[in-house]
């Protein structure tokens, strides 16, 4: 989950210009380590039987890592709204294509490399299944992700493609106000519409954190107000109506014996800390390295799974648990830095590069097209009956012998 893909985290600073927000950059390494810790401490793929003699203590915390795709989810609303205020559609699309899939090409190739080097934990199935998912879209298509985490991305995606919309139309206060209202109805109704496609567009157990983050620029934007708040509240329940199936699907057989309050603690404190950024209290947080932080998470939370789980079962005979965990995690972040560096960064540059010269070279032709149509028009009907004539005189002339 990019959640909360890189992108510009520069807010209006209250009467002050821009003012990047480097408090979401650390809120996003917290998400990552959660979402680590769960799959790394909690999964027994790799250690081959249930890690929990790791910690006890660790163990049972990390059950509840999963909430990390939800914090996640509510930076996204946040960071999305922010980045798109102002923006044409094209630029819209342009930054969200270049911040998705140069990570995520390098992540599909090398954890395909590493499945099918060593099909220890699982395989890489087959060739079309790797080339599927380098468009992120397999699971439109019926197509397995090849790995896991993957699923949250066309979670992702389906907002993008929502927030388009609004996009299209121009960002603005209204607007957004609007299409919280909408997409909240949507996923109520469809729950009881029995319809597919509008199902699988409301996202229902989702959709309440990427509105709630919306709603909180909003608040960070302009200011709070009795309509903002309730839109948060509304989210805010919904959301505690889906943290018990969440837990089952993220937990299994173990949600039966599993306490399900530290998991609706965990999404209150998600939602204070959401508010917090909302109201201004972390506006003062300039710490540089949070900006590093940041650009580490999105190919971190592509990269550990899978390559994690192969590393942990090659040398879990070889060395203690934990620091065999300290290691893999340590390697995986500098793998994440060396890939935002030597690719993400160079590969986005020219990806964002080329849609941008595409998408110039599409308004001149449709500029071109336009004012083509408009003289054709403005000649009046005087014009078409000379121009039909004149095809019929060469339609029928014939060659001279």
């Amino acid at each position: 989950m990019p959640f909360a893909l890189p992108g510009n985290l520069a807010a209006p600073g209250k009467g002050q210009g821009q003012s990047r927000l480097y408090v979401l950059d650390g809120l996003r390494l917290v998400a990552a380590l959660m979402v680590l810790a769960y799959h790394y401490i909690t999964l027994r793929d790799g250690w081959g039987n249930d890690p929990h003699a790791i910690s006890p203590t660790i163990y049972h915390l990390s059950q509840f890592g999963w909430l990390g795709v939800e914090v996640f989810f509510l930076i996204s609303g946040f960071v999305i709204c922010m980045s798109a205020w102002g923006r044409s559609l094209g630029d819209f699309v342009k930054s969200r294509a270049s911040r998705l899939y140069p990570a995520y090409w390098v992540g599909v190739l090398l954890t395909a490399a590493v499945l099918m080097l060593w099909p220890r934990i699982r395989s890489a199935d087959n060739l079309e299944t790797v080339l599927t998912n380098l468009t992120m879209l397999q699971q439109g298509v019926g197509v397995s992700d090849l790995d896991d985490v993957y699923w949250s991305l066309f979670v992702e995606l389906k907002f993008y493609l929502l927030f388009a919309l609004v996009v299209y139309r121009g960002v603005t206060y209204r607007r957004c106000v609007l299409f919280c209202g909408l997409w909240t109805v949507a996923g109520v109704v469809a729950l009881k519409a029995d319809s597919n496609f509008l199902s699988v567009w409301a996202i229902a157990p989702y959709s309440p954190y990427f509105i709630a983050g919306i709603a909180f620029y909003l608040m960070h934007r302009f200011k709070p107000t009795l309509l903002l708040w309730a839109i948060v509240a509304v989210e805010f329940l919904l959301a505690q109506h889906y943290v018990r199936g969440r837990l089952i699907m993220n937990v299994g057989a173990k949600a039966s014996m599993a306490h399900g309050w530290p998991a609706r603690v965990g999404v209150i404190l998600a939602f204070a800390v959401m508010a917090a950024i909302a109201l201004g209290v972390f506006d003062k947080v300039r710490w540089r390295w949070l900006l590093t932080a940041g650009s580490l998470t999105y190919p971190l939370y592509l990269l550990h799974m899978y390559i994690g789980f192969t590393l942990i079962d090659l040398l879990r005979n070889k060395m203690p648990a934990p620091v065999l965990l300290l290691s893999i995690v340590a390697f995986m972040v500098a793998l994440s830095y060396a890939v935002h560096r030597l690719v993400e960064r160079p590969l986005g540059k020219w990806l964002r590069n080329g849609i941008q010269k595409g998408l110039q070279e599409m308004r001149r032709n449709s500029k071109s097209q336009a004012a083509k149509e408009s003289d054709t028009a403005g000649a009046g009907p005087d014009a078409h009956q000379n121009s039909t004539a004149e095809n019929y005189r060469v339609a029928t002339q014939r060659p001279s012998p």
